[in-house]
């Protein structure tokens, strides 16, 4: 199997749902011209994360339609496969998603978030299936923040049906007060960046997470080894894309199937 280029789109959250669209386009461009297979982006980044201290428009259908078009037709014309971190309005309620694109530029579907953190139980509802998506010859799942750190079992379901990656949108912002690390998995930080590493070693596949690029980001974005090592991670708070090439062939999933519960 040959090896496959990944991106991690580790950019500023936009100041408004356009700009963020903007900012998306513009990393997609990018990572075609530096010959990137597939980019994922960090939870909900365009229109932007909904939480209590961030004011943001209501949800509107009409927007979300025509940025998914924009961000398919830019993958389309880079040749890039998508992982876009968006909301999507199901029975007139937002919910937290990933839009996945084929590198020709076609929808290949939804990833809803699953299981949510309670602080977003009053703005979004939850999806209820999980699915898989293939680039070439990788298949992927994706788990969403608050899942892929504290239910490991949502990146065990990728992995005993035959993932060699999950992707990890997350959306995690600095608090006031917080630690700031300058090395990633420091042990004197939260076990959020630990989670990474445990997710990729428990089940023998590659995991890459996204975050924005905050200044003071408590946990930045990294490509971890389906035997646990870390191979690349962003300096914490520089914008930019972090681009590995890895080897879908390396991810046995052998610790997956050995499991006897999920």
């Amino acid at each position: 199997m040959e090896r496959l280029r990944i991106a991690l789109a580790n950019l500023r959250p936009g100041s408004t749902a356009d700009e963020a669209l903007s900012l998306a386009r513009q990393a997609i461009v990018d990572a075609g011209h530096r010959n990137v297979d597939v980019i994922c982006f960090p939870e909900c980044y365009v229109p932007g994360y909904r939480s209590a201290g961030r004011a943001l428009p209501p949800p509107d259908a009409d927007f979300l339609a025509a940025a998914w078009s924009d961000v398919a037709a830019a993958a389309g014309r880079a040749k890039v496969a998508v992982v876009l971190g968006t909301e999507r309005l199901v029975d007139g309620t937002p919910r937290l998603a990933a839009l996945v694109v084929n590198r020709d530029g076609s929808v290949a579907g939804f990833q809803d978030k699953v299981q949510l953190d309670p602080s977003e139980d009053d703005m979004y509802s939850p999806g209820a299936e999980r699915q898989l998506f293939r680039v070439g010859e990788l298949t992927f799942g994706v788990a969403i923040c608050h899942e892929g750190w504290r239910y490991p079992e949502t990146v065990r379901w990728a992995a005993r049906r035959g993932a060699q990656l999950v992707f990890h949108p997350h959306f995690h912002e600095p608090e006031p007060d917080g630690y700031r690390p300058t090395r990633f998995a420091d042990p004197l930080n939260t076990f959020h960046e630990k989670a990474m590493l445990c997710r990729a070693a428990e089940n023998t596949i590659w995991f890459a997470s996204v975050n924005c690029a905050f200044d003071g980001s408590p946990t930045t974005s990294a490509i971890v080894q389906p035997d646990g090592t870390t191979l690349a991670w962003q300096p914490y708070g520089q914008e930019g894309l972090l681009i590995a090439d890895i080897d879908p062939a390396a991810a046995t999933g052998l610790l997956a199937s050995r499991c006897r519960t999920a």
